[in-house]
C-alpha cells in the first residue's frame, strides 16, 4: 500500500499534501485509541485517609468565586407593528 501511495505521488505531485493529512489523522487517531486503551484517567478520591476532602473546609474558607461583569442592558422593549 505505501508503495502504491508513492507511485501515485509521483505521478500525480497534488496528492502529497492529501497522503501527509491522510496520515497525520490516521496516526493522532491511533494514539488517541492507545491512550484510552490504557485504562481510565479519572481522579479518584482517597477513600481510605478522606472520603469527603470537602467535609475538612473551615466554615470561614474564603471562595475564590469570579465574577463576569455585565455593561449591556438587557431589557428589551417590545416591537409594535403600526
Amino acid at each position: 500500500m505505501i508503495k502504491t501511495m508513492f507511485q501515485h505521488a509521483k505521478k500525480h505531485p497534488g496528492l502529497i499534501p492529501q497522503f501527509f493529512f491522510m496520515t497525520l489523522g490516521i496516526t493522532g487517531a491511533s494514539l488517541y485509541l492507545i491512550r484510552l486503551a490504557r485504562g481510565p484517567h479519572v481522579t479518584l478520591w482517597d477513600k481510605n485517609n478522606n472520603p469527603e476532602p470537602w467535609s475538612k473546609l473551615d466554615p470561614t474558607y474564603q471562595y475564590k468565586v469570579t465574577i463576569i461583569p455585565s455593561h449591556t442592558k438587557t431589557t428589551f422593549a417590545p416591537i409594535m407593528p403600526e
